[in-house]
């Protein structure tokens, strides 16, 4: 899963929405410290629907259909296209506009500058010029996020070729979606709860 989809399995609870943004930023255990509770369980979340996302063996499989040299990078791009798959299907998942969830994210963020990395501070800069979220209803925008992944590796890559393979793999990656998409859903609502228990929240 990618930010959108993290930020929507989130979107119940402020907290673990900007937790659920910063997943990717905030590496171990000690850097959870400098953050408020709420925020450190919507960054818990986060690895955990990365977990989960990552052992599902309806993911595996579609990982494994990816062809060489794209099979090792095939977990960067089936986590931009469920971002893709979830903006093209917004309405049969969410309440409201997918624009108005955006608007959401981004005053969130302003709201709690003091708690965003700069990296996070400049992919969204990078998706305010793309007009991110809502373009990522279109292929070509997940193509070009992908091209853009891949220049901030280190190693060579072809994630500026996906357009390549992307007609091969795109009816998968769109039936995995629909398949995995209400588990990870449900799970999230479980994981939730159960904490909410624990914490008296």
């Amino acid at each position: 899963m990618n930010y959108l989809a993290h930020a929507f399995l989130a979107r119940r609870d402020e907290g673990l929405m900007l937790g659920g943004l910063l997943g990717d930023h905030v590496r171990g255990l000690r850097a959870l410290r400098r953050y408020p509770p709420p925020v450190t369980l919507g960054i818990r979340l986060h690895r955990h629907i990365d977990r989960t996302t990552d052992h599902d063996r309806q993911v595996k499989a579609l990982l494994a259909c990816f062809p060489r040299p794209f099979r090792r990078y095939a977990g960067i791009i089936v986590d931009v296209a469920f971002d893709h798959e979830l903006a093209r299907h917004w309405s049969d998942w969410a309440e409201g506009s997918l624009e108005a969830f955006d608007r959401r994210l981004r005053d969130l963020l302003v709201r709690n500058a003091e708690l965003v990395p700069e990296s996070l501070s400049r992919f969204m800069s990078y998706a305010e010029q793309r007009g991110l979220f809502a373009a990522y209803r279109e292929e070509q925008e997940l193509l070009h996020s992908l091209a853009g992944l891949g220049r901030r590796l280190r190693r060579a890559n072809p994630l500026d070729r996906v357009g390549e393979i992307w007609p091969d793999v795109r009816d998968e990656c769109a039936a995995t979606f629909a398949s995995v998409f209400p588990r990870i859903q449900s799970d999230v609502d479980n994981w939730v709860s159960r904490r909410s228990t624990i914490t008296g929240s």
